[in-house]
């Protein structure tokens, strides 16, 4: 039997197993193989190779392969915890949100959380990864699989399933352990072999290897946690108040009460976090706000309402968008390929920008620039002069970085970071990513904004991503406000413009199995009218028809 892999040729026995194949490749990779990509279909390890099979490898250095290993690492902390305090002892284990390079867990019951107990923990995962037990995939009827959960006293993870309309269901075994997880697994347990798990708060963080090439842990430190975990824990709060802990919970409640009056409570907690932040702001005296955040985080409809407010406070605040500061686009530095590196700070005029925002902060009137993307030249815009009560809200994915805004005095500035952070879970051990919301907000505005389909948009994420990880991330901790953006019923809005753009994407196309993943991710999901969506909502900026975007 012929494999052909990297454009070359290979003998291999008639059927072989694809683990045969990724075994024998391994070497060539410094990650562990978790998934094979056969004739551009992702599978994993379980099944057996055909003739002629193109076949390429997928590994933690990849965004599938470390979702992958995310997953197979949780289901075997969520057996260890099971075997080490008894199934019975508890009452409570759930996957709350990433944190930092983790997940933030939290779990009750008869039993104390404490370091000895997560060491115990730790080393019969250890011992998990030395027997190498299979995970195996099992396919079983809705019903069957909604009473497994029953049994384990998992009511979100059972109720899910009251919403899908699939009558089969992919469950995986771990020995004796069977659990839902959306998304493929590893192949065994010898492929999950670096993790760590440490303290933190409440609960406690399942740690996964940081960088590319061989798995190595990062030191531990909770230095950078603390504001953001506070939003997140915040968020938590709002889920409770409005008491949509998972999905199921929130297709119950459009099912029985209808999402109307859940879309309002949900905007008015919104607008009530937008107003003690406008609060903040004043009573620190600081002129110069500045707003970053990663794609899709909706900043613009952000920094509108949060103008509304200080204009509520008798202060007038004027946007300038960091953008209109782009230099030429013939002078924007490039990417090893060619490409222009739109995300890079040389992009801008920084010389220009600090200069503008000294006059301004002295009374000086200033004419500020104004950049022609079409053309992509700078050009000159509107003059601006600034009165005592007035306030500059400055948004931009560089404005956390203080080498853009470096003339200016740390006592001038006031940092928000925003981000839409996951309010709630899919279920009990499955937690929502915030990277999907902002991929899902993108491709339909996207679509809706500059006639992009969603193949394109998924195509430039990864790029989308590594600007982020390089621009904005770093510097989130130097915020003075963690704003979460997400609102629990925005996927319930998003789904039904995102899927018909999802299946515009072909089985051939490459983008295909992200799409396949979130159309799946979608379905958990009822939907919901846009229609009772206010004019001022965050989602507007995305699906359209927002008061503050013309």
């Amino acid at each position: 039997m012929k494999i052909i892999h990297k454009h070359q040729t290979y003998e291999f026995e008639n059927d072989a197993p694809l683990v045969q194949i990724a075994d024998f490749f391994q070497p060539e990779y410094e990650s562990p193989i978790l998934l094979a990509l056969v004739n551009g279909s992702l599978k994993e390890l379980f099944g057996k190779a055909q003739d002629r099979d193109e076949i390429e490898f997928v590994t933690y250095d990849d965004s599938i392969g470390k979702s992958t290993y995310k997953r197979s690492a949780l289901m075997m902390l969520i057996k260890a915890f099971y075997d080490t305090i008894g199934l019975e002892k508890v009452k409570n284990f759930s996957v709350c949100f990433s944190l930092g390079d983790g997940l933030f867990i939290t779990a009750q019951g008869d039993f104390e959380l404490t370091e000895e107990l997560l060491q115990n923990i730790y080393q019969r995962m250890m011992g998990y990864v030395a027997q190498k037990i299979p995970f195996s995939k099992v396919r079983t009827t809705r019903t069957q699989a909604m009473q497994i959960f029953k049994e384990y006293g998992l009511e979100e993870k059972s109720r899910l399933f009251h919403y899908r309309l699939r009558s089969k269901v992919n469950l995986y075994h771990l020995d004796n352990y069977t659990d839902y997880f959306y998304g493929y697994m590893a192949l065994d347990t010898s492929r999950i072999p670096v993790f760590a798990l440490n303290k933190y708060e409440d609960g406690f963080l399942l740690r996964f290897p940081s960088g590319v090439g061989p798995l190595k842990m990062a030191p531990y430190t909770e230095q950078g946690k603390a504001k953001l975990f506070a939003c997140l824990k915040e968020s938590e709060e709002w889920a409770r108040k409005l008491q949509i802990h998972g999905v199921s919970a929130l297709n119950d409640r459009i099912t029985n009460e209808g999402a109307f009056e859940l879309i309002l409570i949900q905007e008015a907690l919104m607008e009530k976090k937008i107003g003690q932040i406008a609060e903040q702001i004043v009573s620190s005296g600081k002129r110069i706000i500045l707003v970053a955040g990663p794609s899709s985080s909706g900043k613009t409809s952000f920094s509108h309402r949060l103008a509304i407010q200080l204009k509520a406070l008798g202060m007038t605040p004027h946007p300038i968008e960091v953008d209109n500061y782009f230099k030429d686009r013939i002078l924007a530095p490039r990417h090893e390929d060619g490409s222009y590196n739109f995300e890079s700070l040389e992009c801008l005029d920084v010389e220009g920008f600090n200069r503008d925002m000294q006059d301004l902060l002295h009374g000086k009137k200033v004419q500020l620039p104004y950049y022609n993307f079409a053309a992509g030249l700078s050009q000159k815009g509107e003059w601006l002069q600034l009165k005592d009560s007035d306030i500059l809200i400055i948004e931009g994915i560089h404005c956390l970085n203080d080498a853009l805004s470096r003339s200016l005095s740390q006592d001038e500035k006031f940092k928000i970071y925003i981000s839409a952070l996951s309010q709630f879970h899919v279920d009990e051990h499955n937690s929502i990513s915030a990277t999907d919301i902002r991929l899902i907000r993108r491709i339909v505005r996207d679509n809706r904004l500059r006639g992009v389909n969603a193949k394109n948009t998924i195509a430039g994420w990864n790029s989308v991503r590594k600007g982020e990880e390089v621009n904005i991330f770093p510097y989130q901790d130097s915020a003075d406000v963690v704003f979460n953006s997400g609102l629990v019923y925005e996927l319930a809005v998003m789904s039904k413009f995102a899927r018909p753009l999802l299946h515009q994407i072909d089985s051939e196309d490459p983008e295909y199995i992200e799409a396949k993943r979130l159309l799946r991710f979608l379905d958990f999901f009822l939907d919901v009218d846009n229609e009772s969506v206010p004019k001022n909502s965050l989602v507007r900026e995305f699906i359209g028809g927002s008061v503050f975007l013309k």
